[in-house]
């Protein structure tokens, strides 16, 4: 249909004519009364003007009325043929519809004749297989038997009990309900297997014992079958130990637990497979909490008997009112000998040491062997996987539940008793007396340079001793609990010993007048080797803690959560290094006070007598052949230094070095501040003062001497500066890095005359 066209020019006039009109109604004065009919005259001749224009296009209309009339006849051909296909179409639809309601009917009525054919199979094979169940009963075919039962479990509960099956499999010979039958039958297979198992497992009839070992879960009586296997288990574990043994022996009690635990984890390492094979994984941590019940019973008489054996409560009595006992770590005693006839014999306490450590390392190896054989290899390597990467607490429930097995047996928690109420103390009054023992029976050797005493070498030799049987008895909280008193210990015994040594020896440095040069001698050689023992002693510590750090208990004892933990309390021990450096430092600074301080005050003052730096060229020339200040300064260092540098460690010799320097370097400073300079003897003061360091630098090995004489050498630089040259842009442009203030430089370039 075509459209009709309207004019542009009546777009314009059309909008206007759009605009609100007023009411007429409303108009109160003549000029809105003519402005109003205005408005109206002006769209009459707008409407006027449209209607012609449109009559005017009349032709075009009359061609789209005439196209459409000739539509009509092909439009009502297309109306009369789709009514017919909708005739044909719902016809055909209400015969689909009926064929398949009645093809739906019929498959609901084939779905209940199978479902019913299926009910009637399993009915037909339930009475089947408890008739042959029954028939292989009768004439002792257990496997037979074990198999028929298996078939008729596996059917479903609501067929096993439902009213068709109880109409139909009941018979004559037996005529209950087939639940009831097969759960009578199952019975009478539990009670049959049970009395054979037990008469195989007495026999030791390893092929019987298999047999019916692996027909228990096949009849669903699974946890029966694990109580009667681990009974027979527990029996072959069970030790004895023989009348004629000899308990006396220190390694009686271990080999007797040794052999327990080795049974049972053999026991373990053989049969887990079996038992898995048939019950499922993780069924052999039920046998293995019988087995450690077994365990539980035989570490409780073994351990019982050894405490009689071995008068282990005498041995906590003695210890107990010694002076080396725990309790009196943190008091004040006043003599540690006092004690001394009815203390114990430490050889006798070091091997009751070694037999608890031997106890408790053998339950510890086989705790660590138990757990890692329970926990199932690839939940092994998923847990490696998840610590390696981000820690998953809910990833190791399966790692976490053998942990709490073992540490809930009652053998955990006896060997947890032993260390904390025997070997805790005894091992703590053990070190405390070797220490004790190594101070007083301590010598020097002085034939070896540097001098020490024999103390640092016994006692951390006895340290390492103890250190490794802490680790070897294979607990962690005992390792870190130990390793915090034995800090304590090695700090109040061994250093506190060695400080009051120290402190016996400055007070009788100068107490005696009849040959004062002597006794400063001797008390001279007794601070130094007693400083030089402290000083190993840090050493001593150094190694100690890495050897401890390679020992192989570390790893063979403890499961791999602990191990870090044990290297954190090894690393801690290092800890007592602390007080070992301040009783050093403050003992090397005391003696430095006593013996050396004096002396130095007038060292710079002597070197410096009768010497002048306002030099000619011929005294210049005479000054520089005498090189008086370098010898006597050489002089009055070698007589100052005597006998230190050959008997100090080099690190006390350095401590020493360094505080000789540190007194002397700021007196100097000042008294070089009271000479005036002419530009020779600013340049033979520069010679000396480079003399004296390179002395200096050549009695240590050390090399941080000149950095000390920074400040000397500065001065130096600025005495020899050129006359004309200006302070303040030297010190400025010079990229020093100066440890003196611009005022300072002034004043030092002031002493030039």
């Amino acid at each position: 249909m075509m459209a009709i066209p309207k004019p542009a020019a009546s777009e314009e006039p059309t909008a206007a004519a759009q605009a609100p009109r007023r009411d007429p109604r409303d108009l109160t004065n003549l000029g809105e009364i003519l402005s109003c009919l205005s408005s109206y005259q002006s769209e009459e001749a707008e409407l006027s003007a449209s209607l012609t224009e449109l009559l005017s296009d009349r032709d075009s209309i009359t061609e789209s009325l005439q196209l459409l009339q000739s539509l009509i006849p092909s439009l009502d051909d297309l109306h009369g043929e789709s009514s017919r296909l909708v005739n044909k179409v719902s016809s055909t639809a209400h015969t689909a519809e009926r064929v398949g309601g009645r093809v739906k009917s019929l498959d609901q009525e084939m779905g209940r004749i199978s479902q019913a054919v299926d009910r009637v199979g399993q009915v037909m094979e339930l009475k089947s297989s408890l008739m042959q169940l029954q028939a292989s009963i009768d004439t002792q075919d257990w496997e037979s038997a074990t198999r028929y039962c298996a078939r008729a479990m596996s059917l479903p509960p609501q067929v096993i009990s439902g009213p068709f099956a109880e109409a139909v499999v009941p018979t004559a010979e037996n005529h209950l309900p087939p639940s009831q039958t097969l759960q009578t039958a199952r019975e009478q297979l539990l009670s049959i297997f049970l009395k054979n198992f037990a008469h195989a497992s007495r026999s030791r009839d390893a092929a019987a014992t298999s047999r019916y070992f692996k027909l228990f879960p096949l009849i669903g009586w699974e946890t029966e079958g694990l109580e009667a296997y681990a009974s027979f288990v527990v029996d072959l574990v069970r030790v004895r130990a023989p009348t004629s043994a000899n308990t006396a022996s220190p390694l009686y009690h271990v080999t007797v637990l040794t052999a327990l635990f080795e049974n049972v984890a053999t026991i373990v390492d053989q049969h887990q497979p079996v038992v898995e094979k048939y019950y499922g994984r993780g069924k052999m941590q039920s046998v293995v909490e019988r087995l450690l019940e077994e365990c539980d019973r035989v570490v409780r008489n073994t351990l019982s008997n050894w405490r009689e054996d071995r008068a282990i409560g005498k041995k906590l009595s003695a210890i107990g009112s010694s002076p080396f006992s725990l309790n009196t770590l943190r008091k004040q005693h006043s003599s540690n000998t006092a004690n001394e006839d009815d203390s114990p014999n430490p050889r006798e306490i070091d091997k009751v040491l070694s037999e608890i450590a031997g106890m408790c390392g053998r339950w510890s190896l086989f705790r660590k062997f138990l757990v890692e054989q329970l926990q199932h290899k690839d939940l092994s390597e998923d847990l490696a996987e998840v610590s390696a990467e981000n820690e998953d607490p809910g990833s190791s429930a399966q790692l976490s539940e053998q942990v709490r097995l073992l540490e809930n047996s009652s053998s955990q928690k006896d060997f947890d008793e032993l260390l904390s109420s025997c070997y805790i103390p005894l091992e703590i009054w053990y070190i405390r007396a070797i220490i004790e023992k190594a101070h007083r029976l301590s010598t020097c050797d002085f034939s070896q340079t540097p001098p020490v005493t024999t103390t640092p070498d016994d006692v951390f030799y006895m340290l390492k001793t103890v250190y490794t049987r802490l680790l070897s008895a294979g607990s962690l909280k005992t390792v870190e609990s130990t390793t915090t008193i034995l800090k304590e210990v090695m700090e109040r015994d061994y250093a506190g010993g060695i400080k009051n040594k120290l402190d016996d020896a400055y007070r009788n440095t100068g107490s005696s007048s009849a040959r004062p040069e002597r006794s400063e001698r001797e008390s001279r050689s007794s601070l130094v080797i007693l400083l030089n023992d402290l000083d190993v002693s840090l050493s001593h510590m150094d190694r100690l803690t890495k050897d401890l750090l390679a020992y192989p208990a570390g790893t063979q004892l403890y499961l791999d959560a602990e191990q870090q933990g044990v290297k954190s309390a090894i690393m801690s021990l290092s800890g007592s290094t602390a007080k070992f450096a301040a009783i050093l430092k403050s003992g090397v600074e005391q003696m430095f006070n006593q013996l050396m301080r004096a002396k130095m005050r007038t060292l710079i003052p002597d070197v410096y007598k009768d010497v002048s730096y306002l030099l000619d060229e011929n005294s210049y020339a005479n000054v520089e052949h005498q090189d008086i200040v370098r010898k006597r300064f050489t002089k009055f260092w070698e007589g100052l230094a005597d006998g230190y540098k050959d008997t100090f460690t080099e690190n006390n010799y350095r401590m020493l070095f360094g505080l000789a320097l540190d007194t002397l370097l700021r007196p100097w400073e000042k008294h070089i501040l009271t000479f005036h300079f002419s530009e020779l003897g600013a340049v033979h003061f520069d010679r000396d003062l480079r003399s004296i360091i390179a002395y200096l630098s050549s009695q240590t090995t050390f090399g941080d001497i000149r950095d000390k004489f920074v400040r000397l050498q500065q001065i130096s630089l600025l005495l020899n500066l050129d006359n004309g040259e200006d302070v303040e842009a030297f010190y400025n442009g010079s990229g020093v890095p100066w440890r003196l203030n611009i005022q300072e430089a002034k004043s030092i370039v002031g002493l030039k005359v």
